[in-house]
């Protein structure tokens, strides 16, 4: 009876983990697209679908907390392959802007970027916090980690744009968190690979102590 109330305390505080890192990437989202729009950044519309995706896999991850260990790796697969697909768009759209030209405010990166790193800490710190995590909660994990470490790019790439109004910072910068997402992604469908093997030994190893 107890061991049972444990495990609904956990699964309780899990659940509103996601729904507050859900929200806040909800939140940065739209911060990220409107500044972005105004501010003509690559890197800025890179980091907004970045945290979109994250928010759709903090949604399955919500999901996936009462659902078989099946479940779970289906949403992490789902997970990884939509990184793959928006790696792939915001690297179109770095193309076209190298083409056509754009004109970033470094300023403006900058402010997005320091506010959206401070809440992605936020959420990675909230995410590190939570015990026994599954392949799913892991990769809701992995996507934290990429924005933060992307929030520093913007602003590096922000104080280069501003002293020399060039925008192939910005680019790169966009290339980068799409080269980071791309990774992520890989990563997280060979977490999903391996959480299958691991799935498979341990029932090989139930099957043989059953034989004996």
């Amino acid at each position: 009876m107890s061991g049972n109330h444990n495990v609904d305390l956990g699964s309780a505080d899990k659940r509103k983990t996601l729904w507050i890192v859900l929200w806040l990437n909800v939140a940065i989202a739209i911060g990220f697209f409107a500044v972005g729009y105004f501010a003509d950044s690559n890197a800025l519309l890179a980091n907004g679908l970045d945290n979109s995706s994250d928010a759709i896999v903090y949604a399955l991850s919500l999901l996936a907390l009462t659902r078989s260990r099946t479940w779970k790796r289906g949403a992490a697969r789902f997970s990884g392959i939509m990184l793959l697909i928006f790696a792939g768009g915001v690297i179109a759209d770095a193309i076209r802007r190298f083409v056509e030209g754009s004109e970033p405010g470094g300023l403006m990166m900058m402010v997005m970027a320091a506010v959206a790193a401070v809440v992605n800490l936020i959420c990675l710190r909230l995410l590190q916090k939570m015990k026994e995590k599954d392949v799913n909660l892991r990769a809701a994990t992995t996507f934290s980690f990429n924005d933060f470490i992307s929030n520093g790019g913007i602003i590096i790439a922000g104080i280069v744009v501003m002293l020399t109004g060039a925008n192939w910072p910005d680019l790169l910068v966009g290339i980068a968190v799409a080269g980071i997402a791309l990774y992520g992604g890989i990563d997280i469908l060979r977490d999903a690979h391996m959480d299958v093997q691991d799935e498979k030994g341990t029932e090989h190893s139930k099957g043989d102590e059953f034989d004996r």
